[in-house]
């Protein structure tokens, strides 16, 4: 077995030398980051001070936008910084806390989209007993749970990741990954490998049955009912379903990268797809859910005539 090393703090040999253009990275950097910002900001102002949207779908898309604005905090000051530096480095400390930030952000993201549907669900097909269904108490205490139980899943990763030893200190990464660290290892790791296998079923495989469970149901209701129902679903759904499928897509290529040899790609395709996940959902989703979803989209326009 070969001997560790105390490592010290970690390379990141994806960034390449932009020259001056590296100016330009970081002005569109920041100005992504100012987007999002401005964008989740101001609906979750909007949904926390209007009564008329203290409704759980609502409580759940304020929890959705708190969490793109959590991991997008996690990534882009980090990635001005990176790419001002002339040196990538990242002290273990600042890179398991990064790890630990966005895994997180992944978690609670896909259990807020899981709950999105299932509210949903019953919204269109136990219109009648929704209300008794899901109400605000019950809402708060699955926004809760889902924060708790992201949180405690990465604690118990965070546990088996920080003690491995290390032989190496060379992440071909823009950011810090929990499967660059076990490639580091020194020797296997079959227990993280084991409970990274459990927090998947967990935090992906299981969620993603209740989602297509729910929108099996969902779509037999809608094609079984009338034109008008058909138009209500649609527009109810649409935004949800959009979100699904473009997190889902940079989650997918993430865990792909992580697991197999991806030199083939070339590095600007495979930087950009990495940090997929982490712009384009925080980006994206306030505006699908404002523009699609009428009590929002009223509000917005409300606001900004004032």
């Amino acid at each position: 077995m070969t001997n560790s090393t105390q490592v010290f703090y970690f390379v990141l040999i994806a960034y390449f030398d932009t020259g001056v253009f590296k100016y330009v990275c970081v002005l569109v950097v920041l100005l992504l980051y100012s987007l999002i910002l401005c964008f989740n900001l101001l609906l979750i102002v909007l949904i926390c001070t209007d009564r008329g949207l203290q409704e759980p779908m609502y409580l759940f898309l304020c929890s959705l936008f708190a969490n793109e604005l959590y991991g997008s905090t996690a990534l882009f000051p980090f990635l001005v910084l990176q790419i001002l530096s002339d040196v990538h480095t990242i002290s273990p400390s600042w890179c398991f806390l990064q790890i630990f930030c966005l895994y997180s952000y992944g978690k609670v993201e896909f259990y807020c989209l899981t709950v999105i549907s299932f509210d949903r669900y019953l919204a269109i097909c136990f219109p009648l007993h929704y209300n008794r269904h899901m109400t605000i108490t019950r809402a708060v205490i699955l926004i809760v749970l889902i924060w708790v139980i992201s949180f405690v899943l990465n604690a118990f990763a965070f546990m088996l990741l920080v003690p491995l030893q290390l032989c190496g200190n060379i992440m071909n990464k823009v950011y810090c990954v929990s499967t660059s660290i076990t490639k580091l290892a020194c020797s296997e790791t079959p227990v993280v490998n084991i409970f990274g296998l459990l927090v998947s079923s967990v935090s992906i495989y299981l969620p993603f049955l209740v989602i297509v469970y729910t929108y099996i149901q969902i779509f037999r209701v809608c094609f079984s009912g009338s034109k008008q129902t058909r138009q209500k679903v649609f527009s109810t759904c649409t935004p949800h379903l959009a979100s699904l499928i473009n997190f889902s897509f940079g989650v997918c290529f993430e865990i792909l990268g992580g697991r197999f040899n991806m030199n083939t790609v070339p590095s600007m395709l495979r930087i950009f797809l990495s940090l997929y996940f982490l712009t384009c959902p925080p980006l994206l989703n306030p505006l699908m859910y404002g523009l699609n979803l009428s009590k929002i989209r009223l509000k917005c326009k409300s606001l900004m005539s004032k």
